[in-house]
């Protein structure tokens, strides 16, 4: 969520940040917000005006009545001098009086603040400023390009035949259980399922990042605290009874965890990684694109979660982008590096890098990864703070990346190295494994 402070001093700079992002609504929000915040401050400063003459006299009253004296007393605006003054029960029917405009104030104070709140949760993040312009995928800046491409042979199959020819993922008996998106993992796909992840939390852990095994099902506050809510509410799956939300992302509980804490500056940068089953409605059902891997309801991933103070976040999104990098390596997977231009960015990321790997059969590339810094606009919905020096509470900075993601790794490890009797894995996973090849 945007600092009003930032909407109030800097809004040409909010404005640009939202139309870079084409958020076509930015300037009338932006002028909803402002003249919300402006009778929000009105009414705070009536709202402390009513409380200070309550107080003061109830401070005159007081005395007054322990002595149950009814004689004249002064009044509070001076348009009485205190030998004229006024009689005790009138002066008691201004202390009334002013009661009731610091409970009015309060409730009109109370709806303002939740119509700004409201307004302000529909915003998005403002980009950074090496975000490139665009609308769509197409106007994404390939950072960098790494490996090679395999040949394969004209009897190559893609992955969804593939899993059929070796009987390791089941589509038709997930649909059976479950229903389209939700594939069972069987025999030798299971076990690369379980050696993938190990893999991945094994070198998180060497990377310096403490394992979590978080909640999958979080509450309200969580999903707000993130930005999930309210910007992406149809795509999450949702338990009406208990008012509770099955994750999309391993971010989701992980970030929480700092929700409404100041944090130690000795204890930054938090860095915390995390296994979770991911809970996606949105998976299409038709087309090469969603096909097979390609696109789930539900699936399994790593996600590595960074706090910092703000001055670090940069050099730690770096610093995620080569970790994640490193697992592609090792994979032996061509992969590419995007920086999102300000359309195909999410909601509440201030600077993404996705990560797209090379699928061999289907002669495309998958996206497999998105690392991004969201500055302060999650740890300002979070209320997570920290300290310097012992002075004024300070946002930090949110960070989070998939490493990575499972489907589509396995997808493009199953397409890249078939050959016509099984398909040889890369070598980092035959001690996960138990085994070199399927098939």
């Amino acid at each position: 969520m945007l600092q009003i402070s930032v909407l109030r001093d800097q809004t040409e700079l909010v404005l640009a940040g939202l139309a870079k992002k084409h958020y076509a609504t930015g300037p009338a929000d932006v002028a909803a917000i402002l003249d919300l915040d402006q009778r929000r401050r009105s009414l705070q400063t009536s709202h402390d005006q009513a409380k200070t003459e309550g107080n003061e006299m109830a401070r005159l009253i007081g005395p007054l009545l322990k002595k149950q004296n009814s004689a004249a007393i002064p009044a509070l605006d001076g348009s009485l001098s205190p030998m004229e003054g006024i009689s005790l029960a009138s002066y008691q029917r201004q202390a009334t009086e002013a009661k009731e405009r610091v409970k009015t104030a309060l409730l009109d104070l109370a709806q303002v603040e939740k119509e700004q709140q409201q307004l302000l949760y529909k915003l998005p993040n403002l980009p950074h400023a090496s975000v490139p312009q665009g609308r769509a995928a197409q106007d994404n800046e390939v950072v960098r390009e790494h490996g090679t491409k395999p040949t394969l042979g004209p009897d190559a199959q893609p992955h969804w035949e593939l899993i059929k020819k070796y009987d390791i993922i089941d589509f038709e008996l997930g649909n059976k259980i479950t229903g389209a998106g939700f594939p069972v993992y069987k025999n030798q796909g299971a076990r690369l399922q379980r050696a993938l992840i190990n893999f991945f939390l094994d070198e998180a852990r060497n990377a310096g990042y403490t394992e979590i095994q978080p909640p999958i099902l979080v509450n309200e506050a969580s999903g707000y605290g993130t930005g999930q809510l309210p910007d992406k509410e149809g795509q999450m799956y949702h338990d009406a009874k208990d008012d509770l939300y099955l994750i999309p992302t391993a971010e989701v509980p992980l970030t929480n965890i700092y929700r409404d804490e100041i944090i130690a500056p000795d204890k930054l940068p938090v860095r915390m990684a995390g296994h979770t089953p991911c809970f996606r409605r949105e998976a299409g059902s038709w087309g090469a694109d969603v096909r097979g891997l390609n696109r789930l309801h539900q699936f399994d991933k790593v996600e590595i979660v960074q706090i910092t103070e703000p001055d670090q976040s940069y050099g730690a999104l770096e610093a995620m982008l080569a970790h994640v990098e490193g697992l592609l390596q090792q994979l032996n997977l061509p992969y590419r590096v995007l920086r999102l231009c300000g359309g195909d960015m999410g909601f509440t990321a201030a600077l993404t890098y996705d990560l797209e790997v090379w699928s061999a059969a289907q002669g495309r590339w998958l996206e497999v990864s998105s690392v991004s810094n969201f500055e302060t606009y999650q740890a300002n919905r979070l209320k997570c703070r920290y300290r310097a020096d012992g002075g004024k509470t300070q946002l930090l900075h949110t960070l989070n990346g998939s490493a990575l993601a499972l489907p589509r790794i396995v997808a493009a490890l199953l397409e890249n190295n078939q050959t016509s009797t099984g398909i040889d894995l890369p070598q980092v996973l035959h001690s996960y494994c138990g085994f070199e090849r399927i098939g």
